[in-house]
């Protein structure tokens, strides 16, 4: 898939956004980063209320998604973009969740919000709301070819290729979620027997725009990592990290077969009896 499906640069967007088909979402780690500062006209999406299952933990459902955006005023024609802070990190989450439910044009903008700033471009904390009496969102059924579950993860064991996004330490069994959260929940440490490991952050450069495709095929291959048309599974500690890193390998480096396993190593590791390598 051309980047140019994918992904927007600034001066694109800047030049559309009073596009009545363009929706501008703003997706943060930290979800009261959108009332600080914006994009003009974004609209913001909590990772956590809007994209979490209010009673078990998992994707919230079709229903559900389509009443989200539904009342955003958001139709299935809309040309979508995501962004947001720490590298699109959690942008990169509700990109794989709008492709989970067959959104047919959904892009990020590259950098998100620090190469917007570095670039000098506007933000306002003006919250933007759509009014109008559009359609229904119409979604379509869930694409279980991008999604792993945990039955999955154990039989892709020594079948398939499995990439663990987390940083090293994390990996390795010396932490359990990243060192400024905290480190109590209950999984055992460790990682995925035979998985390899490339940190999510290390596919982006330091302005946060994604490195060349030929850089980062040089990153994952040089870790290990069979990107000849292999199937792979990817997984970090709660799925936000790994969809970023899914849509590195499917989106852009156009491999054929990429399930996130948005269980990751929450649900993985706190299973008993499968198999875990320190």
């Amino acid at each position: 898939m051309s980047r140019e499906q994918v992904l927007v640069d600034g001066d694109w967007l800047e030049g559309r956004l009073d596009d009545p088909g363009l929706v501008v979402f703003e997706v943060d780690e930290n979800s009261a980063a959108y009332a600080e500062r914006h994009i003009p006209g974004a609209l913001a999406l909590d990772w956590r209320a809007d994209l979490q299952d209010p009673v078990r933990r998992d994707v919230i459902g079709q229903d559900a998604f389509e009443r989200l955006l539904t009342a955003h005023q958001v139709t299935a024609d809309d040309t979508v973009i995501l962004y947001g802070g720490d590298n699109n990190w959690f942008a990169a989450y509700a990109y794989w969740y709008f492709k989970l439910y067959g959104h047919r044009d959904v892009r990020l903008l590259d950098g998100g919000t620090k190469r917007w700033e570095l670039d000098g471009r506007v933000l306002t904390n003006k919250v933007t709301v759509r009014r109008g009496n559009r359609p229904p969102y119409q979604a379509q059924a869930a694409d279980r070819s991008l999604r792993a579950y945990r039955d999955d993860v154990v039989a892709a064991i020594g079948r398939d290729s499995i990439l663990d996004v987390r940083s090293p330490a994390e990996f390795s069994g010396e932490i359990l979620a990243p060192a400024h959260f905290p480190q109590e929940q209950p999984q055992v440490p460790g990682h995925v027997p035979g998985a390899v490991n490339v940190p999510w952050s290390q596919a982006v450069a330091d302005d946060g725009t994604f490195y060349s495709d030929e850089r980062l095929r040089e990153i994952y291959t040089g870790a290990g990592l069979e990107l000849a048309g292999s199937d792979i599974v990817v997984y970090c500690r709660i799925g936000e990290r790994s969809a970023h890193s899914w849509f590195v390998l499917h989106e852009l480096l156009d491999q054929p077969s990429v399930k996130n396993y948005d269980g990751s190593w929450v649900e993985y590791g706190s299973l008993i009896g499968v198999p875990i390598e320190v």
